[in-house]
């Protein structure tokens, strides 16, 4: 890779499949499994090319059995190499959950640190009118499980960052990459376009204030960070200014910085395209409010998905995950409350 990745005409799957590449090149331990993702270079294209540089031995075009290849990373993890795995849709990761979560989270726990589990899951959420089975972000599910890390990123300069330091990790870690971005060339991102020409990583566990405000804090994540910040541009007319913070990750969830705002501005709001119930929502408003007590915050809202499957049409998904529009009303209304 040469140049700044800031004027390339370039998509996020394309870019995750160069990552994918030089963090190949640069560890011959990792071996890519999964369904589709040799000749055909991937459902969404995100391993074009790599099966034909490295081969059929570090790129496994694996059978449809989510549970047959999640169990083959555990046993490439305990025998020394790193498991890279594609879950098509992360819907799926259900076929495979008792792997994921009995051995890739618990057994270095469970060995006393002897055996490590550095198993990178990639796999595709979100909704883009895809019904019930197939747009799904889960990561609220996923963050429930001790011995996980959980990301989910936002934009191009982070697809690349925290998938390079998943990869490194030696923790099992779950990226969650929007199905929505895939096809978007890194020009087209609010934020994150300047790509360095060299490898690099971004921490895990450290949010991204992306916009600073004095009235509100927003706490949000993955594609919710763009239609946050327009959001912000809107109320900004309205004399609310918005203190934008993309958490990056679930787990670890830095709400350390997310605390810090609020005690300047007094507000939260959580963002989030899961399910609202007994996910990262709750979780964040409820450290927030441990930290700081209840006289320092002056007002909290959650703004999510509601208890019900993800509806095939696109009409109907409009009117279910978070938008510009509820972003608006739900902030103004948390400021005018008090």
């Amino acid at each position: 890779m040469s140049g700044n990745g800031a004027g390339r005409q370039q998509n996020i799957s394309q870019l995750i499949a160069e990552t994918i590449g030089m963090e190949m090149e640069r560890d011959p331990g990792i071996v890519f499994l999964g369904e589709d993702i040799g000749y055909s270079g991937g459902t969404f294209g995100a391993s074009r090319d790599l099966f034909r540089r490295f081969g059929e031995w570090r790129v496994r075009d694996t059978p449809i059995s989510e549970m047959g290849f999640a169990g083959m990373a555990v046993g490439l993890a305990m025998s020394g190499w790193r498991p890279l795995v594609e879950i098509m849709f992360v819907d799926f990761i259900g076929v495979c959950l008792e792997p994921v979560y009995n051995a890739i989270a618990k057994n270095r726990y469970m060995s006393g640190g002897r055996v490590a589990m550095p198993v990178t899951i990639r796999a595709a959420g979100g909704c883009i009118g895809v019904a019930a089975q197939h747009s799904q972000t889960l990561w609220g599910m996923l963050a429930h499980l001790p011995g996980l890390k959980v990301v989910a990123p936002s934009n191009p300069h982070d697809y690349r960052g925290l998938l390079a330091a998943s990869i490194e990790s030696e923790d099992p870690v779950i990226v969650i990459e929007h199905k929505d971005a895939y096809l978007r060339k890194t020009t087209e991102f609010p934020l994150g376009t300047e790509i360095p020409s060299g490898r690099y990583t971004v921490p895990l566990g450290k949010a991204n204030v992306v916009r600073r405000g004095g009235d509100l804090t927003l706490a949000t994540l993955s594609t919710m960070v763009e239609k946050s910040l327009a959001a912000a541009e809107v109320l900004q007319t309205d004399g609310i200014g918005v203190e934008v913070i993309d958490l990056r990750s679930v787990v670890p969830l830095d709400d350390a910085t997310v605390t810090d705002s609020v005690a300047r501005t007094g507000r939260l709001l959580v963002v989030d395209e899961d399910y609202l119930s007994f996910g990262l929502s709750g979780e964040l408003v409820a450290r927030v409010v441990e930290n700081l007590g209840p006289t320092v915050v002056k007002g909290v809202s959650r703004l999510a998905n509601p208890d019900l499957p993800i509806p095939a049409a696109l009409s109907l998904e409009r009117e279910v995950i978070p938008n510009e529009d509820r972003i608006l009303s739900a902030a103004r209304t948390i400021v005018a409350s008090g």
